[in-house]
């Protein structure tokens, strides 16, 4: 059995608000002999869950440190680890689009390589034949040809 300081502890409440839920009847208890008030473990718990204490959170509570920071610290480090979960999620996506674009870049410049180093082929084109002159009267005389020249 929990007095009303231990209940309080139990569940991270304050004992007014665990005397209040016994006077409107939400959890039940009993009085001792000695007048202080006792209450069941499984009724309490059946209304308020218990909380998870560790030997750090008992030195800080005695240190001097209230339950509610606790759940605050608690909560900023669940907050700084969505943060972290989301900066992780946005260094994949940039990686995801840096390759993306070196793909592309690699792309585009091999098109353009091709493009600048395009030489069509060139069709052998027929020579064409010397034309054979006429040969002048001087030529047939003499029996020269110029083209043997």
């Amino acid at each position: 059995m929990y007095s009303l300081k231990q209940a309080a502890e139990a569940v991270g409440r304050g004992k007014p608000a665990i005397l209040r839920a016994i006077q409107k009847g939400i959890i039940s208890g009993t009085r001792s002999a000695k007048n202080e008030w006792l209450i069941d473990p499984a009724e309490l718990h059946r209304v308020y869950p218990p909380i998870a204490r560790s030997d750090s959170q008992s030195v800080q509570t005695e240190r001097g440190a209230t339950p509610d920071a606790a759940v605050v610290l608690q909560r900023e480090n669940e907050l700084l680890k969505e943060q972290i979960e989301l900066l992780r999620d946005e260094r994949q996506d940039l990686r995801r689009r840096l390759d993306q674009s070196e793909e592309e870049r690699r792309e585009t410049q091999g098109k353009l390589t091709a493009i600048l180093t395009y030489q069509p082929e060139q069709k052998a084109e027929a020579q064409p034949e010397p034309i054979a002159k006429k040969s002048g009267l001087l030529e047939k005389l003499f029996g020269r040809d110029k083209t043997k020249m």
